[in-house]
C-alpha cells in the first residue's frame, strides 16, 4: 500500500452551522504564502500543458482502448506528482491513504462531496482506472480538455448521453467519479444533491461508494477568488464512507444519500469544512 502523500491536521479556527453560506473574509497574507500560492498555480499550468502535449500523439498512435488506458494512467501519475509537490512546498498536507482500498475494487460510482477544485485531482491520483464526469466546457477546451478526451472522460451534457456513457464505462470495468452536488459545495455541510448518481448506479447495477473530503480551508471552494491567499499548509483528508447497494429507486436514493452526507459531514471530527479564511 502506498504511503499517504502527507499527514497531520490542525484544529478548526471557526465553526460552521448547517445551511450557512460559505463567504470568506480577507486578511493580510505573508509573502511566503503568496509565493507558494502562485507557484502552485504555475506548476498546475505546466502539468496541464505537458499532459496535453502528450495526449495528441497517444491518441493518434494507439488504438482507442489502449490510448484511453494510458491516458488515465498518465493523469493519475501526473496528479499524484503535483500533489506531492504541493506537500513538499509546504502549501498543503494530504491524507489520501483510504483511497488505496478502491484502486482494485470492482466497478462502482464513486460519489464524494465537493469542497474545492482540488477534489478530482486527489481522487484521480489514486484511481488510474477511473473515468470522471466533467463539465462539458472543460472537456471541450483546446488546452485543458486534450487529456480528458484521451482518457475518455465524460461530458456532463447532454444528460442522456452522459448517463449512457457512464453506464458503458461501468460495464467495461471502470470506476466512475461523479460529484453528486453537480458543483462545488455552497452551504455547509453539503449542497443539494442531483439524481444522476442513483440513476447511473441503478441502470448499471453497481454500488455507490461515498467519499468524504474534509479540509480546514475554503481554498478554491465556490466563490473563492484565485487572488485570495489561504493560510498554509492547507490540510486535506479523504476518507471512505458507506458503500450503498445498487439502488432500486433513484429518486428515493438521492434523498437517502443526501441525508447520509449531511449526517456524516455535520458531525465529522477535525478538520471541519471550511474554517481557514483567505488573506489578501
Amino acid at each position: 500500500m502506498r504511503e499517504p502523500i502527507s499527514t497531520g491536521f490542525v484544529e478548526s479556527e471557526t465553526a460552521r452551522r448547517p445551511g450557512e453560506l460559505l463567504e470568506p473574509k480577507a486578511r493580510r497574507a505573508p509573502r511566503g504564502e503568496t509565493f507558494r500560492l502562485y507557484l502552485g498555480y504555475l506548476l498546475l499550468g505546466v502539468f496541464c500543458l505537458a499532459i496535453s502535449m502528450l495526449a495528441l500523439p497517444i491518441r493518434l498512435l494507439l488504438p482507442r482502448s489502449s490510448s484511453q488506458r494510458l491516458g488515465r494512467r498518465l493523469i493519475a501519475a501526473s496528479t499524484r506528482a503535483y500533489l506531492k509537490l504541493l506537500a513538499l512546498m509546504g502549501a498543503c498536507r494530504f491524507d489520501l491513504s483510504e483511497l488505496e482500498a478502491l484502486r482494485d475494487a470492482p466497478p462502482m460510482v464513486i460519489a464524494p462531496n465537493h469542497p474545492s477544485l482540488l477534489d478530482a485531482l486527489m481522487i484521480l491520483s489514486a484511481l488510474p482506472n477511473a473515468t470522471c464526469i466533467m463539465k462539458a466546457d472543460i472537456v471541450n477546451s483546446a488546452v485543458f480538455g486534450a487529456a480528458a478526451r484521451v482518457a475518455g472522460y465524460v461530458r456532463n451534457t447532454p444528460l442522456r448521453t452522459m448517463v449512457q456513457l457512464a453506464i458503458d464505462n461501468l460495464h467495461q470495468g471502470s470506476h466512475v467519479l461523479l460529484f453528486p452536488e453537480g458543483t462545488r459545495t455552497t452551504r455547509f455541510p453539503i449542497g443539494r444533491l442531483q439524481g444522476t448518481t442513483g440513476l447511473i448506479a441503478k441502470n448499471a447495477g453497481v454500488p455507490v461508494q461515498t467519499v468524504f473530503i474534509e479540509t480546514d480551508s475554503g481554498f478554491l471552494g465556490k466563490g473563492w477568488s484565485l487572488l485570495w491567499t489561504p493560510r498554509m499548509p492547507i490540510t486535506y483528508r479523504v476518507r471512505l464512507g458507506k458503500r450503498f447497494d445498487p439502488p432500486t429507486h433513484s429518486a428515493r436514493f438521492v434523498g437517502e444519500l443526501e441525508q447520509y452526507f449531511q449526517s456524516e459531514l455535520a458531525h465529522a471530527q477535525l478538520p471541519e469544512f471550511p474554517v481557514s479564511r483567505p488573506r489578501a
